[in-house]
């Protein structure tokens, strides 16, 4: 029993250091927070004007984002729908597929369930990881994952980074680094590095929220179900002493 309990410990371990690792390379923690309502409207607002343009969510509803943040409809519809004017419809891509292809040799994939199959700190080290490539058709490639076909849609508030070569690293070639960790800024963007980690931070949490959005129910049920539980433990104890009482 003992030898079992202890390969269970190490397997669990071993998964969680090779999820936590992204393919050798160490993730920072995305720290999303579901129960931060303010940052998941942010993240909606970012999603729909930086990523609906490829990509869709067509797991949710528009109607569905309103009821779960806190947002009236006629706010939903003024910014956030720009692929439909339907409330009820979901989250449609703006591009077709067709063009897609023809553009990025693959049709963008639909992310209503990125989070859940890549998880949270994957996407945020992802968006993070972008660095200026020449070589590249989109002009950059990515640290986390390597020959991404994904343009680097959130220039503008980064702006673009270069690789930094210390001496004795070896170019993979065109400016290309493999496991850089150091980068210089050679445009710079609307947002400091502070804001635009907190940018991304939001799209993830929205990410996360759109993967399973009952998260948001049973944080809001959780703590009645507790607080019961917590209630009927009284009874429950003073039962058992009463019912114990004459065995002792």
């Amino acid at each position: 029993m003992r030898r079992i309990i202890y390969f269970l410990l190490v397997t669990l371990w071993s998964c969680n250091a090779v999820s936590a690792g992204g393919h050798g390379v160490a993730l920072e923690a995305a720290n999303v927070d579901l129960a931060n309502k303010t940052s998941l409207q942010r993240g909606a607002g970012l999603f729909v004007n930086y990523c609906v343009s490829c990509h869709s969510a067509s797991f949710m509803r528009y109607n569905r984002i309103a009821d779960d943040l806190n947002l009236s409809e006629e706010a939903v519809q003024t910014n956030l729908m720009f692929t439909t004017d339907k409330i009820g419809d979901v989250m449609k891509v703006a591009m077709r597929p067709a063009d897609a292809e023809v553009w990025f040799g693959v049709a963008p994939p639909d992310l209503s369930v990125i989070a859940r199959s890549r998880g949270a700190d994957w996407l945020y080290n992802f968006l993070l990881g972008f660095y200026f490539d020449e070589s590249k058709p989109t002009g950059v490639n990515n640290r986390i994952f390597k020959d991404t076909a994904m343009p680097h849609v959130l220039w503008e508030l980064q702006g673009l980074k270069r690789p930094v070569i210390s001496h004795g690293e070896e170019s993979s070639g065109h400016g290309a680094v493999a496991e850089v960790t150091q980068f210089e800024t050679v445009i710079p963007g609307k947002l400091d590095e502070g804001e635009y980690k907190q940018a991304v931070r939001d799209i993830v949490g929205f990410l996360v929220y759109v993967g399973e959005p009952a998260k948001l129910v049973r944080y809001r049920i959780g703590f009645w179900v507790i607080t019961f539980l917590l209630v009927l433990l009284v009874p429950a104890y003073l039962m058992k002493r009463e019912y114990w009482k004459d065995v002792h």
